[in-house]
């Protein structure tokens, strides 16, 4: 019987078996590491769009901030102007008050009254003077009232005086300026 050796068939198919399992363990490392690679290339890549993307919306805040911290500093001196703009306001207003209420208390004043002080304070007035008599004090204070431009007339002193040998009254009074509130009539209720 002829012996056939087949023992170096069985180590070559081995042989062709292994080597075939190194390539393919090669070619799939090798595919790994490709994928991995690229995996590793798109996130590297999508990481600096998004660096880039953040420091473009940092740019903008900043120039948002520059612009509101102007429109803040306009809104300011708005509110400024605005205040300057009511003082004016208010003086024009108030432009012919005070020679109105002057020429009303000339007009006011009888013969025979002279005044010595006139204070304005706020809503407040304090006249002083010198009158011949307590008639032409209480005519003062009437022609006050109806001048229009004073109300609420209340005497708080009045002494006599000797000025060189000339018997007179001194004088204080206090007033509200302004024509007196009317008030509102109240409402009556309907009658059953």
């Amino acid at each position: 019987m002829i012996k056939i050796n087949l023992l170096l068939v069985r180590e070559a198919r081995h042989k062709e078996t292994a080597r075939q399992q190194v390539i393919h363990a090669l070619l799939f490392l090798s595919v790994t590491v490709a994928i991995m690679g690229g995996i590793q290339w798109y996130l590297l890549q999508k990481i600096h769009t998004t660096q880039h993307a953040i420091t473009l919306a940092e740019g903008e805040l900043n120039q948002l901030k520059t612009k509101i911290g102007q429109i803040e500093n306009i809104k300011k001196l708005q509110g400024e102007v605005q205040k300057k703009l009511n003082v004016l306001k208010q003086l024009r207003a108030e432009r012919y008050g005070p020679a109105k209420r002057l020429a009303a208390l000339s007009d006011s004043t009888p013969d025979k009254v002279w005044l010595t002080k006139y204070t304005e304070s706020g809503e407040g007035l304090s006249i002083a003077g010198i009158a011949y008599t307590e008639e032409l004090i209480a005519d003062f204070m009437k022609n006050l009232e109806r001048s229009g431009q004073f109300n609420q007339v209340e005497l708080l002193l009045s002494e006599q005086l000797d000025i060189s040998g000339v018997k007179a009254k001194r004088f204080d009074l206090t007033c509200k300026l302004g024509a007196p509130r009317k008030e509102s009539p109240k409402p009556q209720l309907p009658s059953t």
